[in-house]
Order: C-alpha cells, then structure tokens, then sequence
C-alpha cells in the first residue's frame, strides 16, 4: 500500500512540483496539495493523509499553528516541517506542536523521499545541523540558582514563568495586561540576562534554577491535564 502525503506550501512552482515527485514514487502517492494552512485544516483531515509536508512561512496561519491544529484532528498522522527557517524557536516550537521531523528545504528531493518513509518506520529524520542543535540544547544542564543571578526584574520573572509554561507571547501579554511588542522587548532582555537563544533554552534555565519569584495564586498557570 503507498503512503499517502499531504503537502502545505504556498509557493505554486514548488508545491506542483512536489505533486509530481511524489506521484511519480512507487512507494508514495500525493493525495492533497493545499496553499494555506486554512486550506489545509479544510481538506486533509478529509484526505487522511500519512504524512505531511508542511511549510512554515505561510500567508495567514503560519505552519506551526498549522501543525498543531491537525494533529488534533489526526493524531497518528506524521507531519514534517520542510522550511528554510534554521533558528532555534521555530525548531522546537515545530516540535513541540506535534511535528516528527524538521527539514531544511536545502535537501534534496531524493532525502525528503526516504525521509518520509523514514518516518513511517517509527523515525525523526531532520536535517543534520537541526539534530546537532536539538542535542546540544539538552546537553548543556544549566548550574542551580542560574536565574536566580541573571538578576532578572520581578516583571521578566513572571513573563518568564509565562514562557515555561508554553504560553505565547499574544497570551502572555493578555495575562499581564500589555501588548506583545512589549511582551517581546521583555523576552529579548530576558535572553540577554540568562544568555539562551530560544523559548525552550529559556524554559530550561528556569526548571533548572532554585529561586523563583512566584505568581499570585490567581494568576498561577494552569497546567494542562495529564492524558
């Protein structure tokens, strides 16, 4: 039986392109081929796909959102990210909205193939400079009290509790009454202070530290319910 791919791209050229690679594999076969990610969240989970390449750089929705959105609809099926986008916070936040490999567009179409069927084997394929940051953010433990000396203020504290809870900077902001332009000038300094690059270094140093400020009882985080 082949497997079905589903692919997110809003560049035409690429997106036809893709339709033609695949339908043209023994092993794979295009069964949608969407624009946007509203388009996507439309027709694939109609589709049923196995897999999903998935864009992040989409007008409207951006493919993250994307991502996590059908994984409700379709749990068990594997999406990819296929991206030109290298940075720290698009890798893990891909990941974390459910995505089972991240991809730079740089790759062949030969090794997006076998990545694809990598990962209906059960595998993570990514780029191998994407592997070597995922390794080294968890290689790299942060020594206790570490937030506890950046010297945080009381405000980038809470946003940063914020931040380790999985919050955007849109939802942190509508909890500390603020806008997002400020939200995201406090999480630069935050950056600064504790020397990370990204949300999940960030979330790490502070699961790490031994001093906490900590947030009212009415404005704690509310965890979500283990499944």
């Amino acid at each position: 039986m082949k497997i079905k791919v589903g692919i997110v791209e809003d560049d035409r050229a690429a997106r036809e392109n893709w339709v033609k690679i695949l339908s043209a594999h023994p092993k794979l076969t295009c069964v949608a081929s969407c624009a946007t990610g509203e388009e996507a969240l439309k027709l694939l989970p109609g589709c049923r796909p196995d897999v999903i390449l998935m864009d992040i750089n989409l007008p409207g929705m951006m493919g993250i959102k994307c991502t996590a959105l059908l994984k409700d609809s379709l749990p068990q099926t594997q999406i990819l990210m296929v991206t030109a986008f290298s940075n720290n916070d698009y890798v893990f936040d891909s990941l974390q909205a459910g995505a089972s490999g991240y991809l730079l567009k740089s790759k062949s179409s030969e090794e997006v193939i076998r990545s694809i069927i990598e990962v209906m084997e059960g595998g993570a394929p990514m780029t191998g400079q994407i592997a070597r940051r995922v390794i080294e953010v968890f290689r790299k433990p942060s020594p206790p009290g570490v937030v506890a000396e950046a010297q945080l203020t009381p405000r980038e504290n809470e946003i940063l509790q914020w931040i380790a809870q999985g919050l955007s900077n849109k939802e942190i902001a509508a909890q500390i009454k603020t806008t997002t332009y400020t939200v995201g000038k406090h999480i630069e300094h935050i950056y600064e202070k504790l020397h990370v690059h990204c949300r999940t270094e960030a979330a790490a140093k502070y699961f790490s530290g031994t001093e906490k400020a900590v947030l009212p009882r009415d404005r704690q985080p509310k965890l979500p319910a283990l499944r």
